[in-house]
């Protein structure tokens, strides 16, 4: 039996290890992709001082429309519960990408992001998804999709087959099969790096990979919801079920879908669940009514909108009242003090929950834009399945449910898949190497 499962292990492996090594490799890079971001631009997460209050959200939405340019107007915050930390906000008709990021006490604006920007974990994301292709928002046929999802597909049955094949047949084998011995030179090494690094680390790499394969083919993802007895979600164009973009703001687009992930870290920097609702702006750009001039600001055709004091503003949807905005906000970081981000946006606003399980679980309100009562409520306890298991399908899938711990450890697996189609490949050839010269030296 183990003779059949080892030519499916080397079969399987030879053809796609090295496509499965980019996934994993790519992945680990996108692990912590907020903190290396982070570290790298601290000015744009960080405030310079932390101060008493911060300013009221009214105050600071017109502080910050007086800096953009007039194509520009601002339809939502996020607010950190973290006080050391700058608000994201989104804007009116951009991409979810787009956002500025403003010191609170101050209202100065300390980085702008329009999207789009390359940089090296875009080009991760894109190796991870879709072998630096393009993700098909139509559904259509996708090359480098199709060819991640039947690699990481293959790669499941790759770590099945060499389970079986390590089960080793006595206690004395066992204790060998699970050291990495580094003093009987490399070729020992790396056998066991391939044999023991294995199966450390085989559990987590098949908790990525079935995970993962929900964003790549529609009936597997409906055959895994149906396992755990959930509606099949739908997750846009095609069923394809990828993921929408979503890791840093200058980041274009699993282990990463980057986030995040990544107390109050992980919704505010990857906009998931709990900030989902105001990044997609919706409504396009508020247009100025003219009710309002200043400056003769307010009578520039389909400029931004000017502010009736500090509190509202005239647009497309209606008159907004910040003053309720900060109403509202208040009223929920007295509900949620151990919140890791509030979002808002005009009726609605999000409460980003706890950091560890589902990163994405987030609390849900509407309310009156004008008198500032909240007229719907929707707790996360009390939500489908479906949408449940797609929050922790992701948490899973980039080892965010047990915070850092579950991350690092992710991190090192991932790794580790880098190294095992690689030492196999080593370990194939030098076997058909010795092979050969046996061959020579006996004819």
């Amino acid at each position: 039996m183990k003779k059949i499962f080892r030519k499916i292990h080397l079969w399987l492996s030879v053809p796609f290890g090295l496509i499965i090594a980019i996934i994993c490799f790519s992945g680990a890079m996108l692990v912590f992709e907020t903190e290396i971001t982070e570290w790298c631009h601290p000015t744009r997460y960080f405030v310079e001082e932390v101060k008493e209050e911060p300013l009221p959200v009214g105050r600071l939405v017109r502080a910050v429309n007086e800096q953009l340019p007039d194509t520009l107007s601002i339809a939502g915050v996020q607010i950190p519960n973290n006080p050391k930390r700058n608000y994201r906000m989104s804007f009116s008709g951009q991409n979810r990408m787009a956002a500025v990021y403003v010191d609170p006490y101050t209202g100065n604006i300390r980085d702008l992001q329009l999207g789009g920007q390359k940089n090296f974990f875009t080009v991760m994301r894109q190796l991870h998804r879709w072998l630096l292709g393009s993700f098909k928002r139509d559904g259509s046929f996708s090359l480098g999709k199709t060819v991640v999802g039947v690699s990481t597909l293959l790669f499941v049955f790759v770590l099945i087959s060499g389970i079986i094949i390590w089960i080793p047949k006595t206690k004395k084998a066992l204790l060998i099969r699970l050291k990495i011995k580094l003093k009987y030179g490399w070729k020992r090494f790396w056998h066991d790096l391939h044999v023991a690094g294995g199966i450390y680390a085989v559990l987590l790499l098949l908790a990525m990979s079935l995970t993962g394969l929900t964003y790549s083919f529609t009936w597997y993802r409906n055959g895994f919801y149906r396992v755990f007895g959930a509606d099949i979600p739908q997750m846009g164009h095609g069923g394809g079920g990828a993921p929408a973009p979503q890791a840093v703001v200058d980041s274009t687009a699993i282990i990463a879908d980057s986030a995040v992930n990544r107390g109050g870290r992980g919704e505010y920097q990857r906009g998931g669940r709990g900030g989902g609702e105001y990044q997609r702006g919706g409504g396009g750009r508020p247009e100025n009514t003219g009710d309002t001039p200043r400056g003769g600001r307010g009578n520039r055709g389909g400029g931004r909108p000017e502010y009736a004091g500090n509190t509202s503003h005239e647009g497309r949807s209606g008159r907004v009242n910040y003053r309720q905005w900060q109403t509202i906000v208040d009223q929920l970081k007295t509900q949620y003090p151990d919140s890791r981000s509030i979002s808002i946006q005009d009726g609605r606003a999000s409460v980003s929950l706890s950091e560890y399980g589902n990163g994405r679980a987030s609390d849900s309100y509407v309310f009156d834009a004008q008198t500032g009562d909240i007229t719907e409520t929707s707790y996360y306890k009390d939500s489908n399945k479906s949408g449940k298991l797609r929050g922790w399908i992701y948490a899973v899938h980039v080892g965010s449910w047990g915070g850092i711990t579950t991350r690092i450890l992710s991190f090192l697996a991932a790794l580790l898949g880098t190294a095992l189609p690689l030492t196999g490949y080593y370990l194939w050839i030098s076997r058909l190497w010795n092979r050969k010269r046996r061959h020579r030296e006996s004819s």
